[in-house]
């Protein structure tokens, strides 16, 4: 590939970063030895399953991460990387780069992040279980649906429910319900992941600070 001059890098700086601001996670894989089909097959799925998907050089990546939450994989970045950013449901990424991998063990990602977090290329499985915007808003109706396993006594944190896990499950999945449901709901419940948020109740005013008002 030709070398870009100082116009192309900048252009490049700033489509990446405004991906980056807004997308849910990242996945960075080396990519040698993919064919240009299936290069293209991966661009063609990316674009169906709303995945920007890049190769860019690691310096220009690093200086369009800057002041988002993949600030983290800076260091991280090393040898030629195809770039996969999931701009609709967090799990896209993942799940693309784990499909195409099938067919290719050139194909291997090194890099992962979702929550301002750096993790390495083994937990592509775990990025790619996440479940869909669809899924998982059906699984917080779910919890939603059972006020009273949420309730809690006065003062004390209402407590998440975990759906049970079957045994047949891998060991990563068997380890992680407890925290992934509890990442599940807190992010189901910021706007700023699904632009969703769930109708509050009003807020409640005990007999003491209405007599404090009148």
């Amino acid at each position: 590939a030709m070398a870009l001059n100082l116009s192309q890098k900048q252009v490049v700086v700033a489509e990446v970063a405004e991906v980056a601001a807004k997308a849910h996670s990242l996945v960075a894989a080396e990519y040698a030895g993919i064919t240009v089909g299936q290069m293209t097959a991966m661009r063609k799925k990316a674009r169906e399953t709303g995945v920007f998907l890049k190769v860019v050089k690691n310096t220009l990546a690093s200086r369009a991460v800057e002041g988002t939450d993949y600030e983290c994989v800076k260091d991280a970045l090393t040898g030629p990387l195809l770039y996969a950013f999931s701009e609709e449901d967090p799990g896209a990424a993942g799940r693309l780069i784990k499909e195409f991998a099938k067919g290719n063990d050139k194909l291997q990602a090194k890099v992962v992040s979702i929550g301002g977090k750096l993790y390495p290329g083994s937990h592509l499985d775990v990025i790619a279980s996440l479940p869909t915007r669809e899924q998982a808003l059906a699984m917080l109706a779910r919890v939603l649906a059972e006020p009273a396993s949420l309730a809690a006594p006065p003062g004390k944190p209402a407590a998440v429910v975990v759906p049970p896990v079957s045994p047949s499950r891998p060991l990563w999945w068997r380890a992680m319900p407890v925290a992934a449901t509890a990442l599940l709901v807190a992010a189901l419940t910021s706007a700023a992941w699904w632009g969703f948020r769930p109708p509050l109740p009003p807020p409640r005013r005990d007999r003491h600070t209405a007599r404090r008002h009148r």
